[in-house]
């Protein structure tokens, strides 16, 4: 990969829906040198898709809550179950599985505090096996996702 393939990823990571005509003049190519390079790249998986950033506050999901689980066991079978059941959780945004302590970092997003407490008692800690939650509240994002 080289500097331009790297504009290239700059310029489409700040705006996804360039055309090929305002992406290549951006980054001072023709066009069609420019598409073969977002094809290749694509074609590598360098780039795996576009989406939309959407306001939660539209889907009724601003109140977000960063959580880190804890859980009993490391067993295959509790593992699997307690993966299985927060990665078809809509409310779960992101969840990931760490090395060390806590096992597990997930992002929630609910309508508010009254939705986040009706997910937690009736969701996540009705998982067997979960030993231990902790909820943090942002106070301020300062450097947001992209």
């Amino acid at each position: 990969m080289d500097a331009t393939d790297r504009a290239i990823i700059a310029e489409l990571e700040r705006d996804g829906r360039l055309t090929n005509v305002q992406l290549a003049q951006r980054i001072g190519l023709t066009t069609g040198p420019c598409l073969r390079r977002v094809q290749r790249l694509e074609a590598d998986d360098v780039i795996r898709g576009y989406r939309a950033v959407v306001d939660p506050a539209a889907l009724g999901r601003s109140f977000e809550v960063l959580l880190d689980l804890t859980l009993d066991s490391q067993a295959s079978g509790t593992v699997e179950h307690f993966e299985r059941t927060l990665t078809e959780a809509e409310e779960v945004i992101e969840l990931r599985r760490l090395f060390g302590s806590p096992d597990y970092f997930a992002r929630v997003a609910v309508a508010d505090l009254v939705a986040y407490e009706a997910f937690l008692s009736g969701r996540v800690m009705t998982i067997p096996g979960v030993r231990n939650v902790t909820s943090h509240f942002t106070m301020k994002n300062l450097k947001p996702a992209p």
